[in-house]
């Protein structure tokens, strides 16, 4: 059995001052990089979209932040521009400790489709190659932190559960974005996947 902490998101446009900004957002920096060095296996991911991607309300005229519309794969909430490829949004936090990482994964490059799982596409179909790359490590227990609770952190903890690992989902570590009561959503699903859902101080 082997440990992994996955840091999700924790770039600029999620905090303070970002395009896309998590209220407290960096409040969980310095929580995060005390305990990077308590696991042997630890990933970051990084939402790297191109400029006008699809999940954009830039891209669909008419629409605005927060709304809803169905794609290809489903419904999707439509976004302010953020974290693309190369800009300073899409950088980590410059203090959030990125040299322990063992692997970066980029997630949300594809134009036509958006990624708030580390794991999958929002297709639900692409993989990302994390599962792979964490069998390979022998994780088997993983730990998730970072930006937001209600979506990426969500879904990324939601598809590990269903693919058979043990997860937890440190909240103080985590903040999150609260649109439309997505908050008491999320961490009723996460519940009822059986993730852990842990408030341990930092």
């Amino acid at each position: 059995m082997t440990d992994a902490l996955i840091v999700i998101d924790v770039q600029n446009d999620f905090c303070p001052g970002g395009a896309l900004a998590v209220a407290g957002g960096d409040e969980i920096v310095p929580g995060i990089n005390r305990l990077l060095r308590a696991f042997p296996v630890r990933v970051f991911t990084q939402d790297w979209h191109p400029a006008g991607h699809s999940s954009f309300a830039s891209s669909h005229p008419g629409k605005a932040p927060l709304e809803l519309v169905e794609m290809d794969y489903g419904p999707q909430v439509l976004w302010p521009d953020h974290c693309i490829q190369g800009s300073d949004g899409a950088a980590f936090h410059e203090d959030l400790e990125t040299d322990p990482a063992d692997l970066v994964i980029r997630k949300g490059f594809r134009p036509e489709v958006d990624s708030y799982s580390a794991f999958f596409e929002n297709d639900h179909r692409t993989p990302t190659g994390l599962e792979g790359y964490l069998r390979n490590r022998g994780a088997t227990d993983l730990t998730f932190v970072g930006l937001a609770t209600d979506f990426c952190v969500g879904w990324s903890a939601m598809d590990a559960a269903r693919l058979g690992f043990n997860v937890t989902v440190r909240l103080d570590l985590c903040r999150g974005i609260d649109a439309n009561g997505s908050l008491d959503m999320a961490l009723a699903n996460m519940a009822q996947a059986g993730v852990k859902l842990s408030r341990k101080p930092d």
